[in-house]
């Protein structure tokens, strides 16, 4: 079994604890068209880099029927910036369009396959894997992306059409596991193309 979803696989359930003090579970987004859940952190340049692609592709698609959910599942004991503390006050600073949700048992990002920050996961309204991997093709410096694999996914989706490439290779620092060097991956974590 690979260590990431494949497609076709059905969302993985959770329940998570979210910077504006509600807890969500998979449940939740059940009227939404689209469900697009991003691992993601505080810390990660790759993320901060895309940060502002991504609230441009949420602003443009939430209207569409589509939720979007950061994940952080990074432990603070590698990098304390990555504390739910922190998420709240990153998310007071930057007000992003989506859920903020933390994972600190890392289970969902097992249970996902979470490989980088940022790492996303498109799913259809039965909650089916239709896109996994990058969400820009340059994400520590968006503004110089030529390719957003995430908006084409949604696009293509929305208007009917098959997704042109599923699967890309996301990009970005690994997820920090508990008790692990910062650069650590699970053994069977590998590129998905």
């Amino acid at each position: 079994m690979s260590f990431t979803l494949k497609l076709g696989d059905k969302a993985p359930d959770f329940t998570l604890p979210a910077t504006d003090g509600q807890t969500y579970t998979l449940s939740d987004f059940s009227d939404a068209k689209v469900l697009v859940v991003s691992f993601t952190c505080n810390h990660c340049p790759y993320v901060i880099g895309s940060d502002e692609a991504t609230r441009a592709t949420a602003e443009k698609y939430t209207p569409r029927g589509v939720a979007f959910v950061g994940i952080n599942s990074n432990s603070p004991n590698t990098y304390a910036e990555d504390s739910f503390d922190h998420m709240v006050k990153r998310m007071e600073e930057h007000k992003f369009p989506w859920l903020y949700l933390h994972d600190a048992t890392q289970n969902v990002a097992r249970a996902y396959g979470a490989l980088r920050t940022p790492h996303f996961y498109v799913f259809d309204s039965d909650r089916k894997l239709i896109y996994t991997g990058r969400g820009v093709d340059n994400p520590r410096r968006a503004e110089h992306s030529t390719i957003n694999d995430l908006e084409r996914t949604l696009e293509e989706h929305l208007s009917g059409q098959p997704i042109s490439i599923p699967q890309t290779n996301p990009i970005g620092c690994n997820v920090k596991w508990d008790g692990q060097d910062a650069h650590w991956m699970p053994p069977d974590a590998c590129d998905l193309v």
